[in-house]
């Protein structure tokens, strides 16, 4: 996923797409693996866009693509891929239909250049689309419409089986459990294990977040983690992802 915008680098904007693709991407059995974040800098954006694009099978933006000045993401996309850019007929008549007559001004407008060979990407909340050309998904930064925006692409999308999870809370020191947490990676090396140390009710206290594909691999893993958790005096119990 490549975030752009300087309102993000800058603290003034908290960033809640990436938490949402992760997590949508995970139920279609599709592993985000690299979340980079540029600044509104065209040679920044068009670097990072080509790097991404040769290296992941997906790529989705977020940011860049409103009417104002600083909204440079599409004619970025479209360096990046070599081609020209202007005002879609598709586009235009979607923004035309959403505004009254005489508030498509040449601002809106600007929404509806989308580089050339590319397909758009619905947009139900506020009309102007986001689109798509080759691996590459581009979205608006607005977390209501680039969630709207996930859900129209979502069913074009090719996974594999969704990585399940379970999370395993109690109340052991981190370093006490970490030996015997490696050891139970290296029994299960296709379960995802991770340690998240944190304090409950004044205590030192652990976390282990397990994922996998395979249920049962995923469920064994689990409940050899609560006999560790066991074997130092805690009680584990369970809760939602951490």
């Amino acid at each position: 996923m490549l975030v752009i915008g300087n309102e993000i680098l800058s603290g003034r904007t908290r960033d809640a797409n990436a938490y949402f693709l992760a997590g949508r991407l995970t139920e279609l059995g599709i592993r985000l693996r690299e979340v980079r974040v540029v600044p509104d800098v065209e040679a920044t954006i068009i670097a990072a866009v080509n790097a991404l694009r040769a290296t992941y099978d997906y790529v989705f933006t977020s940011g860049g693509i409103g009417p104002t000045h600083d909204d440079i993401t599409a004619d970025c996309i479209a360096k990046a891929f070599g081609v020209g850019i202007d005002v879609q007929p598709e586009a235009r008549r979607r923004l035309e239909a959403h505004y009254e007559a005489g508030m498509l001004n040449e601002a809106r407008l600007r929404m509806a250049r989308i580089p050339d060979g590319a397909t758009l990407i619905d947009n139900p909340v506020s009309t102007a689309p986001g689109f798509r050309i080759g691996n590459v998904h581009v979205m608006a930064g607005v977390p209501a419409i680039f969630q709207a925006m996930v859900a129209s692409l979502a069913p074009g999308l090719t996974g594999g089986a969704p990585l399940l999870s379970r999370t395993v809370i109690a109340q052991v020191p981190e370093g006490t459990v970490a030996a015997d947490l490696g050891s139970l990676q290296q029994q299960y090396p296709d379960v995802d294990m991770g340690s998240y140390p944190a304090f409950r009710g004044g205590k030192a206290s652990t976390a282990i977040v397990l994922r996998s594909t395979d249920r049962a691999r995923l469920d064994a893993a689990t409940e050899a983690m609560y006999a560790i958790f066991r074997r130092f005096g805690g009680e584990p119990t369970e809760n939602e992802i951490v």
